[in-house]
């Protein structure tokens, strides 16, 4: 087998994956998107957790890739100098497309920024002319890309809104979680027939996330505590007193020890926007 040929198929099942897993490229033809990927060097590489990827948004130094994540993660980024974390990307998302240089500039500055995975992360690296091509040639694509920018802007903006108080600051970061995987479609979770048992007539999206509609997060108390400048142990006891009253779902004995389950997005909303005399289940004032 070629070199050329190994490439095509490679590319086919890339593309086939991509436009199941991934909000950048569901929905697109396969076919048409094996085309593009067969122009690039695209590969797949397992970035390892506490190893740094790349530093972000460096002077004069953009990326030659957008990093896709298959499997894993989350891959964070961390600010400095308080090590604090700005973003977190979860299998189906994209990071790195802040960094890359098109034309005669390139479209976001910011302060530089480590870029590490939280825990082992298989993603593809789609060359940065690829994309381009893409955005130019194909407007669903387009569209796509600009929103991720927009979902980074609106991250940010949520844990901007972190205040001091310990309720407040974790719900400012799961419901900034909340926005961008409903956004991005992979959110919230909901459990099958054969969990829910047989159902009379159809139920609605509301009646559903009431009842059942949850969202799984694989969030770290470490990720929690430098997102949102509190310490471990005041994070612990956050969590266990929105577990208490019905916020987040208490997990099983089978569940991944890290796993966060909010089960009531519209309370968690009402609590991030709840000043100290208003959240009674919280009993330092």
């Amino acid at each position: 087998m070629t070199q050329k040929s190994a490439q095509a198929i490679a590319s086919t099942h890339w593309a086939t994956e991509l436009t199941q897993k991934s909000f950048l490229f569901r929905g697109l033809d396969p076919n048409e998107l094996a085309e593009y990927l067969s122009e690039g060097d695209c590969s797949m590489e397992k970035l390892y957790s506490s190893r740094p990827i790349y530093t972000a948004f460096l002077p004069d130094v953009p990326l030659d890739y957008l990093y896709v994540i298959m499997e894993g993660g989350p891959v964070v980024v961390r600010s400095a100098p308080l090590d604090r974390i700005i973003a977190l990307t979860y299998a189906g998302g994209c990071f790195g497309m802040l960094d890359l240089d098109w034309g005669d500039r390139r479209s976001y500055r910011g302060f530089p920024s480590l870029v590490e995975a939280y825990k082992t992360t298989d993603a593809l690296k789609i060359p940065a002319s690829v994309i381009q091509k893409l955005c130019h040639e194909n407007p669903t694509f387009q569209s796509r890309y600009s929103l991720l920018f927009e979902l980074r802007e609106k991250f940010q903006y949520h844990l901007l809104n972190c205040s001091t108080y310990p309720p407040q600051a974790v719900a400012a970061l799961l419901r900034a979680l909340i926005y961008q995987e409903r956004t991005l479609g992979h959110q919230p979770q909901f459990p099958t027939s054969e969990q829910k048992g047989k159902q009379v007539g159809k139920p609605n999206k509301s009646e559903l996330e009431k009842d059942g509609g949850i969202f799984c997060f694989d969030l770290p108390i470490d990720i929690i505590a430098k997102a949102c400048q509190l310490n471990h142990r005041t994070v612990e006891q956050v969590l266990k007193g929105m577990t208490k009253v019905g916020l987040l779902k208490g997990n099983s004995k089978s569940d991944a020890a890290d796993l966060v389950q909010v089960r009531d997005p519209e309370g968690m909303k009402a609590v991030y926007g709840a000043t100290r005399d208003k959240v009674d289940w919280w009993p330092l004032r």
